[in-house]
């Protein structure tokens, strides 16, 4: 069921984005009377699994859920149907218009997808506001594993900034850090700045996905029903002191302790409740857990939006997500780093999805991921909307539109950069599940 629901929420999530997308392009083409011979969700090259003519369009699923598409009548596009071109241009196609409806029509597709982001994210921050630890104020400083003390961080230090730039949230810290150069930290009193390492860089995008958490004294927040720490008496507010005599200052303290007891072996827990110390017996469950949830609302802030507030807020955010993606291509390019192994497909955002359904995640998703979408197809390259762009703005800028067979030829290379790059992305995916099974 928890595969089920991951695919579910991926095939919904790209629908909605293609469905978009597209009446992005469909719109303003029909608004200037432009002929639009299909609208397809998912591609249908050989067949559909569902079209019906309406109109002057054909309506359809496509069975290849690898994006979609709307086919404007006198254009050269990745369709490759240019028997239509070598007839006399008609006032419904796409190259009788003006090239500034052309541009129009064409920007369309991203304008969308970067309006739909900035409405979720808006819409996100008026109802339930923005709520995160500040990176700067953390009590008890950060929790690093192995990775994180090759980058050269350890635990207990404070974030300061990094690339110069103050730290703000502690949810961005681990993005920052990966695509920074400098870090500047709080450790003991002492303010040091020192590099990040591509090397380092790289051991955090193979395995260091949780390299970096934050220290937080030992509360309980709640226990779970019927473990050990329920059934001892143990309850939300008590601070554990110590483990079978081992004192305990953290919570990170505590979970290691556990590590070294055997399933199901009897131990005991000392708390002060209010001031008075008690001890309480308790047997671990078959996993070795006792059965205890920290407690961190004293770290977490949420700054609330009124209706007005919450769309240059979510503007903003749009703007953030949108630089993170760009700054991303720095890592990935990078040699050192190989980031380019860590480009996911279609198998491996699947992975990403949660095994329940989380209204949250899926429309923080859906706006994230349509400012992808908006960015990767404005890159210029033939094939995408982006290539049409440029060759549009060239012939705006020199006074003359590319021939058709210079049109044609830029689609095919287009066309091969693209299926290139889905090669590797996909290749990554069934290298990554081969992985799992060596």
């Amino acid at each position: 069921m928890g595969l089920l629901i991951q695919i579910l929420t991926f095939v919904l999530i790209i629908s909605i984005l293609v469905v978009l997308h597209e009446f992005g392009h469909y719109l303003p083409a029909k608004w200037f009377k432009i002929k639009v011979e299909k609208f397809y969700l998912f591609f249908d090259w050989k067949f559909s699994l569902f079209k019906k003519q309406i109109g002057e369009t054909e309506w359809g699923i496509g069975w290849l859920p690898l994006g979609g598409y709307v086919k404007i009548a006198g254009m050269i596009d990745e369709s490759m149907d240019t028997d239509q071109m070598k007839e006399e241009p008609k006032d419904w196609e796409f190259r009788s218009k003006p090239a500034w409806q052309r541009l129009i029509v064409m920007l369309g597709g991203v304008t969308v997808n970067f309006f739909l982001a900035w409405i979720i994210y808006s819409g996100l921050l008026f109802s339930t506001g923005d709520t995160y630890i500040p990176a700067d104020s953390l009590k008890h400083g950060i929790l690093v594993d192995s990775i994180g003390q090759k980058i050269g961080l350890e635990t207990g230090d404070k974030i300061l900034a990094i690339d110069g730039k103050k730290s703000t949230k502690f949810s961005d810290a681990s993005l920052d850090i990966l695509l920074g150069d400098e870090i500047t930290v709080n450790r003991d009193g002492q303010t040091l700045t020192f590099p990040i390492a591509d090397e380092g860089k790289k051991d955090l995008l193979s395995q260091g996905r949780n390299f970096l958490s934050y220290r937080m004294k030992p509360y309980v927040d709640r226990t779970v029903e019927d473990s050990g720490a329920a059934n001892a008496g143990i309850k939300s507010g008590d601070l554990i002191t110590a483990v079978n005599g081992q004192t305990v200052n953290y919570f990170s303290e505590f979970l290691e302790l556990m590590k070294a007891f055997d399933a199901e072996e009897k131990i005991s827990i000392s708390i002060d409740r209010a001031g008075v110390a008690k001890k309480f017996e308790l047997k671990l469950s078959a996993d070795k857990k006792a059965g205890i949830y920290p407690n961190v609302d004293d770290l977490r802030i949420t700054d609330s939006y009124g209706l007005v507030a919450s769309i240059p807020a979510g503007f903003n955010r749009t703007i953030k997500v949108l630089t993170d993606q760009v700054r991303q291509f720095k890592i990935i390019f990078n040699k050192k780093t190989e980031g380019y192994k860590q480009v996911k497909g279609p198998i491996g955002i699947v992975e990403l999805m949660p095994a329940t359904w989380n209204w949250g995640f899926f429309w923080n998703f859906l706006a994230m991921f349509s400012v992808w979408l908006a960015f990767v197809n404005l890159l210029p390259i033939p094939a995408l909307d982006g290539g049409h762009v440029m060759f549009l703005l060239y012939e705006m800028i020199s006074g003359r539109a590319p021939s058709e067979k210079v049109l044609e030829r830029g689609q095919i290379v287009g066309f091969v950069i693209v299926m290139g790059l889905m090669a590797v992305v996909f290749g990554n995916d069934i290298w990554n599940i081969i992985n799992k099974f060596l």
